[in-house]
């Protein structure tokens, strides 16, 4: 058996030992995050993802580096999407890549010495950067893949609360109310205004009223998304009144020389309900 196959198989017949030792060393009093779960079952799938990083990462000696990388893809964008690793600090993770790392070298450190004869120390030396450099290029790879399952995830969880924070509600027939609550950004306001055409059309709303009592603050470019809206909605033949300006909008929307003669507006939701049964 060539040299670096009897690492590669001393270390797979340390694998389960490695994993065991591993999950042992744990500190499990960390406030959040797969390490520190008590969910039987997502502690026997941590062990699982464990060891079979360990049969994987043991190719490192029988195959060049691109190969043995490229070999451990699958593993690396299946842990790095996981739920349970999603929601753990990455900080947490790359510690324990790194207490990985230490464990080979220590378990090298019991290997090489036995087999003095076939491998030198400058042997050893390059046997010991490549499993540290390995390391690097998974953590560096791991890093990468989690921050980008982290993005999309924000983003549907951003998308889905966007979707949820601008519903046409329908009162009566024909008759709907969009209550509007938070900081409205440009890309919302834009969102609104689509999302608010295509739910009047499906409801079939005449008349609808939009309740800003719950926005604090609103710049030049949502307004203009919000004048839109309302002549967008007049093009499609619902006709819109605004309510519950707070103090504080009317203030900058003056500062902001912002127009609203030409909007049928209520000092509340009550008064304009009011009105609209008139």
């Amino acid at each position: 058996m060539k040299p670096a196959q009897e690492i590669r198989e001393f270390l797979l017949d340390k694998a389960k030992q490695i994993t065991e030792e591993w999950y042992a060393s744990l500190d499990k009093n960390d406030p959040s995050g797969v390490y520190s779960t008590t969910d039987p079952h997502a502690i026997e799938l941590l062990k699982k993802q464990n060891y079979e990083f360990h049969l994987q990462f043991c190719e490192l000696f029988v195959k060049e580096e691109s190969v043995f990388l490229k070999d451990l893809e699958q593993w690396i964008i299946q842990v790095a999407k996981d739920e349970q690793h999603l929601n753990t600090p990455m900080h947490f993770i790359v510690r324990e890549f790194f207490r990985t790392r230490d464990q080979y070298l220590q378990f090298l450190g019991e290997f090489f010495p036995a087999h003095r004869s076939a491998f030198p120390q400058e042997t050893v030396d390059l046997w010991n950067q490549r499993v540290s450099r390995g390391i690097d290029s998974v953590v560096i790879w791991f890093m990468e893949e989690h921050h980008k399952f982290s993005v999309k995830r924000l983003q549907c969880q951003q998308e889905m609360i966007n979707e949820l924070s601008s519903p046409v509600i329908t009162l009566t027939r024909g008759t709907g109310l969009l209550p509007l609550v938070g900081d409205i950004d440009t890309a919302r306001a834009k969102l609104i205004l689509e999302k608010t055409l295509e739910q009047c059309a499906e409801k079939r709303v005449d008349c609808l009223f939009i309740d800003l009592s719950g926005v604090i603050m609103i710049d030049t470019m949502v307004a203009q998304q919000l004048f839109h809206l309302v002549e967008a909605l007049g093009l499609i033949g619902v006709k819109t009144t605004l309510s519950g300006i707070r103090p504080e909008l009317a203030q900058t929307a003056v500062q902001l020389g912002l127009n609203f003669d030409k909007l049928s507006i209520a000092s509340t939701l009550s008064h304009a309900m009011a009105a609209g049964e008139m």
